[in-house]
């Protein structure tokens, strides 16, 4: 779980950046915090230096499978390191450091941030590192950015993040692997053909790559549907929070409001300029569809569960002085953070409802400070399980050791696929929104 103040918008047109499983879309925004009186609710650590966000872009978002299936990650991870260029202006030379975040990692590239940055163009001697941390590897990515720049270390970092899931690696068994590799060791033809003959048919099945939990073995999809269960969260409930997100998602891109996604010329294929998952549908559509995890009793569905998506984000995070120094007017302040977790078998998914109350009290904030909630939605039952473990007291004096309840947002302040936050601030000119990422051990979160 993390938590991260983001604030001061400036007058400047914004943009962000959406991340895998992804994306740095939860950037968090307030006024101007140098022009407001001195007070807790500044957020503002005394003595501690401003580390600013600049800009931020994606590419678009595709489901798995389509227009991106021929590429490889460091592809779209070049893009978004081009985007990121292309839209700031920034000399190459003037970064200090790129960090991205994957959940799955391509062998070939191990480390995809160093093959991304090589193919933008960015010089040999720019250092580059990748981490992973589940859903929130490129969350991870920008914190240690800022960690980076709060030591001191540099003044100019790139973080980012990227998955592929149109190409996961498919290993083989593990009895031919073992036998692969004593081939290679094999010094005479008598011992390679001893191991040759050691194959047996079973040892040629392919090992699928699993997106359960290696601790629980169970998937997230399960893990939610058990979650929705539990909190009492209908099928009906999670279909109609479910439609509501693609409809709001569906007016925010006809509207031109994701101003952070960058078109991508896909090679032998067209420019992409807009994600391909938005699927508005009815209500009766939806009934239609099948339980996809627990069958046949269980309410989470494809229609109301995310798609597995293809993308890649890159934001510019510096030092507040090097940033005006260069002539850039920063989009937010990027405060602090902090990552906790729970129980992986019965919680795993409840992690809003641990770091809510955390970050409040840390930025000394409320619920009605914050005019924008931004909820990573991996399932709408997940979702629906959080706000009403908010709201139970018994919940809150069993589990988290609190006298009351956390306390839930109000529906109207849900920015579901509306666009970044911060930008989503900038248009209603409000001050406070935090940022709700549900992870596969944890929670990432953003004030």
């Amino acid at each position: 779980m993390a938590s991260m103040l983001l604030t001061s918008l400036r007058s400047s047109p914004l943009t962000s950046v959406q991340a895998a499983q992804f994306a740095a879309r939860s950037l968090s925004t307030s006024v101007h915090l140098q022009a407001q009186a001195k007070s807790k609710k500044t957020l503002a650590t005394p003595g501690v230096k401003n580390i600013v966000l600049v800009d931020g872009v994606r590419t678009p978002f595709l489901q798995s499978g389509t227009i991106y299936a021929n590429l490889m990650p460091h592809d779209l991870a070049r893009a978004a390191l081009q985007g990121l260029l292309n839209r700031t202006g920034l000399p190459k030379d003037a970064v200090d450091y790129i960090v991205y975040g994957t959940v799955i990692q391509e062998v070939k590239t191990s480390n995809v941030a160093r093959e991304a940055a090589l193919g933008a163009g960015f010089s040999d001697k720019t250092p580059a590192h990748t981490v992973t941390m589940a859903c929130i590897s490129s969350n991870q990515a920008m914190t240690t950015a800022v960690g980076l720049i709060a030591a001191g270390q540099c003044d100019a970092v790139v973080a980012g993040g990227v998955e592929f899931m149109s190409d996961v690696p498919i290993r083989h068994s593990r009895k031919m692997r073992k036998t692969m590799l004593s081939l290679n060791k094999a010094k005479t033809l008598g011992a390679r053909l001893s191991l040759l003959g050691s194959i047996r048919l079973a040892h040629l099945a392919p090992e699928l790559p699993a997106v359960a939990e290696f601790s629980t073995a169970e998937t997230m999809g399960h893990s939610a549907d058990r979650l929705a269960a539990a909190f009492g969260v209908s099928r009906l409930e999670q279909d109609e929070f479910a439609l509501r997100s693609h409809m709001l998602a569906k007016k925010a891109q006809d509207s031109g409001l994701l101003s952070d996604v960058i078109s991508f010329k896909v090679p032998g294929k067209d420019i992409v300029s807009k994600d391909n998952g938005i699927r508005p549908s009815t209500m009766e559509q939806m009934a239609k569809l099948k339980p996809a995890f627990i069958k046949p009793h269980g309410t989470v569905t494809a229609a109301n569960s995310s798609f597995l998506t293809d993308g890649a984000s890159a934001v510019l995070i510096m030092s507040e002085e090097k940033a005006l120094a260069m002539g850039y007017k920063p989009k937010a302040y990027l405060r602090d953070f902090v990552y906790v977790s729970q129980d992986p078998k019965d919680q795993l998914l409840l992690g809003p409802t641990y770091a809510t109350p955390k970050v409040l009290e840390k930025s000394g904030l409320t619920l009605n400070d914050i005019d924008v909630f931004e909820f990573h939605e991996a399932f709408a039952g997940q979702i629906m399980a959080n706000l009403k473990a908010m709201e139970s007291d018994w919940f809150a004096q069993t589990y988290m050791g609190r006298k009351t309840k956390v306390g839930a947002p109000p529906m109207e302040k849900f920015n579901s696929w509306g666009g970044s936050p911060h930008l989503h601030l900038k248009r209603q000119a409000s001050k406070n929104s935090v940022f709700l990422l549900p992870l596969k051990i944890g929670i990432f979160k953003m004030i």
